[in-house]
């Protein structure tokens, strides 16, 4: 195991077996954002995305919550919520623009599987991130909201595009004007939660995931994965045309030929990335 320098204890980041797990760790704000996390989490991500000894991404949140989004008791008192914020609007919409860019966008978008672990509440853009992320699995009992519409906000973190998509206009709009809290189990009858895994047994089973996803074909999975992003929102022909450039690509793959052997004599294939 190696641990990243994040520069700052409000975010932990280490890589293990090919895992890189990205921890928010502000438990005693629920992991709501702070500036120095949400600068980390983007350096971070740049890092494991380009970094050879990392197949799978993990975000997850410290004490028992994944994160609570924006700091609304920091914002209460007078404060920017702790986002380090510019006091004028364009300089603000510009920096929240590179930084969702540099989270929600790489998180969605990095060629390799990114996958959201929810040990309890995710609100707001903590929410946003989490949709963000390609799998997302949770505890029993979770609890899952838009939030923002409690706050006064109109939301961030790319969650209306990722939450629509998800589970279709209106119930996103449904889920955003009342911003009512949706249980881990509703979310998964949605389709936003993937899995549920017992509390006891989480951190180990949604290890044993996200290492079956770092020791499978990881070209492939960069290909797969455009393809599906590219599903979300592009036309059926454009569709058709990428997947037949991607599918022959990755057949010319060692990872194809040793899998296609592997499948010929019965056993589990070796994936090299190559």
């Amino acid at each position: 195991m190696r641990t990243i320098d994040t520069g700052t204890d409000d975010l932990l980041a280490t890589v293990d077996d090919g895992v890189a797990t990205i921890t928010m760790n502000r438990p005693e704000r629920r992991n709501a954002m702070s500036g120095p996390m949400n600068v980390a989490i983007g350096r971070v991500l740049a890092e494991v995305e380009l970094a050879d000894d990392v197949g799978c991404v993990v975000l997850t949140g410290a004490g028992g919550a994944f994160c609570a989004g924006g700091d609304v008791k920091g914002m209460a008192s007078g404060g920017d919520g702790g986002t380090g914020m510019p006091t004028t609007y364009d300089a603000g919409v510009h920096r929240q623009r590179l930084n969702q860019r540099s989270i929600s966008q790489r998180l969605y978008e990095m060629p390799k599987p990114t996958i959201a672990a929810l040990p309890g509440a995710a609100a707001g853009a903590g929410f946003s991130l989490a949709l963000a992320c390609d799998l997302r699995y949770a505890v029993p009992g979770a609890v899952l909201t838009t939030a923002f519409a409690k706050v006064g906000f109109a939301g961030d973190y790319g969650g209306t595009w990722f939450l629509t998509r998800l589970v279709g206009s209106g119930k996103a709009r449904e889920l955003y004007y009342f911003s009512d809290k949706v249980s881990a189990e509703d979310a998964e009858r949605l389709g936003i939660v993937n899995a549920i895994f017992p509390a006891e047994t989480f951190v180990d089973d949604v290890a044993e995931r996200a290492h079956r996803l770092a020791s499978g074909p990881t070209v492939a999975y960069r290909y797969m994965k455009e393809n599906l992003n590219r599903a979300v929102h592009g036309e059926l022909g454009e569709c058709l045309d990428m997947e037949a450039a991607h599918h022959i690509r990755t057949g010319q793959t060692e990872d194809h030929r040793e899998a296609a052997k592997a499948f010929v004599e019965k056993r589990q294939p070796t994936f090299h990335g190559r």
